[in-house]
């Protein structure tokens, strides 16, 4: 699999051609989902009404949302970070994986400062169990030697691969850091809606902490949470925000405050991501180059669901990339609306919609992925 940049970690497909026929009028679509992907639709709205003469509206209302609607015939087309598997979809509604991004653990503390947290520090401060900054789990974490490695990258920003498959050491030390981080406690800020980003996260947990965070994965971050998040310990201190945006702004105004979001997110709100450990013993920072070598260890089934390898060895593999799913129809009623659908998801893919706004930091899928992504919107609309 590969992925390429547009600055930052913005990895957008290569080519691919939109469908050039176009209902005699215009459609308006109406969609909703994840708040993942709301920035992207957004700054592609404009592009996509250009080459199409067709425009959308998106309601980013969280995941949970997104596979709700679907059921409900709300709307045209949905988002869902996680897959939708409950009893409760439709057989004509199927999954095409077509944007990826990397989720950021995010702090708010007042040394601008690079803070360095191994899997089971985040596994154990999301639990509850690691309660204040100065924690000798999270000194030990910020106050050592630590192994990081930046893969070699392509014009385009992609991970660049020998003749193997492997990518490719651009470079690779150590360094010695020191934080003194302050005796204060952490406030964990959580998404309190139905939200494929939580499914993700506490999937990840699970997978590289499972003796931390002993529950499976669950849109719902309460239900996934390992302990009891109602124990006096935790009111007040472990607190929900619906939405990306709502986690970011929250997060913002709250000093001392760890939280997950697309690390756009971060970037909008002046929040620091976290270098986070991953099975080699590095710690990674979500870029572009960490983000793809993970991805190319993820495998995905003949519906497009995603299985991501958390224990991979790549030493600069970025664990925490996740891929949101636009839910379709198989067979659309209005012929002409499902057109449309399709043609939103082929322009989505393109280079015409990242161009729209660069400084995004999406991951678009591309490589085997992008020919996954074709293949399933090639059932759209049958």
């Amino acid at each position: 699999m590969k992925f390429s940049k547009k600055v930052k970690a913005l990895v957008v497909a290569g080519a691919i051609a939109i469908s050039s026929a176009t209902p005699a009028h215009a459609v308006d679509l109406q969609g909703s989902g994840a708040s993942f992907v709301d920035p992207l639709l957004q700054a592609c709205k404009a592009g996509f009404a250009k080459a199409t003469n067709h425009s959308y509206v998106y309601t980013s209302t969280g995941s949970g949302t997104g596979k709700k609607n679907s059921d409900s015939k709300i709307g045209d087309f949905w988002f869902s970070d996680s897959a939708h598997t409950a009893a409760t979809k439709r057989s004509t509604i199927y999954h095409a994986p077509i944007i990826a991004a990397p989720i950021a653990v995010l702090v708010n503390l007042p040394a601008k400062k690079d803070i360095y947290l191994s899997a089971s520090t985040v596994a154990k401060i999301f639990a509850g169990e690691i309660t204040k900054w100065n924690d000798p789990a999270i000194v030990a974490d910020n106050n050592r030697s630590v192994t990081t490695t930046v893969y070699k990258k392509d014009a385009q920003g992609n991970a660049v691969k020998d003749k193997s498959g492997n990518p490719v050491v651009l470079r690779s030390g150590t360094k010695s850091v020191i934080y003194t981080l302050p005796d204060q406690p952490i406030k964990v800020i959580y998404r309190a809606d139905g939200s494929g980003t939580s499914n993700n996260f506490t999937r990840w947990l699970n997978g590289v902490a499972p003796s931390v965070w002993t529950k499976p994965a669950n849109d719902a971050f309460t239900t996934a949470f390992p302990g009891n998040i109602n124990a006096t310990g935790n009111i007040g201190r472990i607190v929900g925000a619906n939405a990306s945006q709502g986690v970011a702004t929250l997060a913002a105004k709250t000093k001392y405050s760890i939280t997950y979001a697309e690390k756009n997110w971060g970037d909008a709100y002046g929040l620091r991501a976290a270098y986070v450990g991953n099975a080699s013993g590095n710690f990674v920072f979500p870029d572009s180059g960490a983000v793809s070598a993970f991805l190319g260890e993820a495998s995905q089934d003949a519906d497009g669901i995603v299985t991501y390898d958390y224990k991979t060895n790549l030493a600069g593999a970025y664990t925490l990339g996740i891929v949101s799913y636009m839910l379709l129809e198989t067979s659309y009623g209005d012929k002409a609306r499902g057109a449309a659908v399709k043609q939103l998801a082929e322009y989505i893919l393109s280079p015409a919609c990242s161009a729209s706004d660069p400084k995004l930091g999406y991951v678009v899928l591309t490589g085997k992925f992008l020919d996954k992504a074709k293949s399933q919107i090639a059932k759209a609309n049958q």
